[in-house]
């Protein structure tokens, strides 16, 4: 298990007790989660925008219009700042003050660079493909010419990157537990349905393996 260097960039300021620098609880928030929310600054104006993503070792692949702005400035090298949060809890504590949340939340920094070969495009593709949708690639045809040509995918190497995971119940005041107001954790669960087929699926075509292993995954 690795260690990602604490700097000045990925130090965790607030709350530092919830702070983790390992590999495996960064990788562990990446691989879980689905979307990440990237943020950038492009003329003095800072953005964040939610993308789809994949991760393979110490790269994430972030998937886009080959036509949006945020490929364009990602993709000419500009640093890069990606965050993916996942909720597991409402903490209601007897005060608002120590009323929180509990979750799992990854902060990675590093520089973008657009993928122009097509072998490596199509295989960062099958990465972010898997990361939401595991076996699926191998299911489809293959990726048609202008399907490549309007996607735009940025390979952002993982230069440093550190995690917060909160799973506490309340922390109250000495003085307030001896109050009548009930206090603990409501959880939060994000599991994966049903599959719902489009309406045009051919008579006697069963879902496919990998669909059918997403019912009931938790994130």
């Amino acid at each position: 298990m690795g260690e990602y260097e604490v700097t000045r960039r990925n130090r965790v300021r607030q709350i530092r007790e919830y702070a983790r620098y390992d590999t495996e609880a960064v990788h562990g928030v990446l691989d879980a989660g689905l979307v990440s929310h990237v943020g950038f600054v492009q003329d003095g104006q800072p953005y964040v925008i939610p993308m789809i993503y994949g991760r393979e070792g110490e790269v994430l692949y972030l998937h886009g219009a080959s036509k949006a702005r945020i490929v364009k400035l990602l993709g000419s090298g500009a640093p890069v700042c990606v965050n993916v949060t996942l909720l597991d809890g409402i903490v209601a504590a007897r005060s608002a003050f120590n009323s929180s949340m509990n979750y799992r939340s990854a902060v990675v920094f590093g520089t973008g660079r657009l993928i122009e070969d097509e072998e490596e495009s199509l295989h960062a593709l099958e990465v972010i493909t898997e990361h939401a949708l595991s076996g699926r690639w191998q299911e489809l045809r293959a990726p048609l010419e202008r399907e490549i040509a309007m996607t735009g995918v940025i390979a952002v190497a993982i230069e440093s990157a550190s995690a917060k995971i909160s799973d506490d119940p309340p922390e109250d005041e000495e003085d307030d537990y001896a109050t009548r107001i009930w206090a603990g954790v409501v959880p939060i669960t994000t599991t994966l349905g049903e599959p719902v087929a489009d309406g045009r699926v051919p008579s006697g075509v069963s879902m496919s393996r990998s669909i059918a292993a997403l019912e009931g995954r938790r994130l």
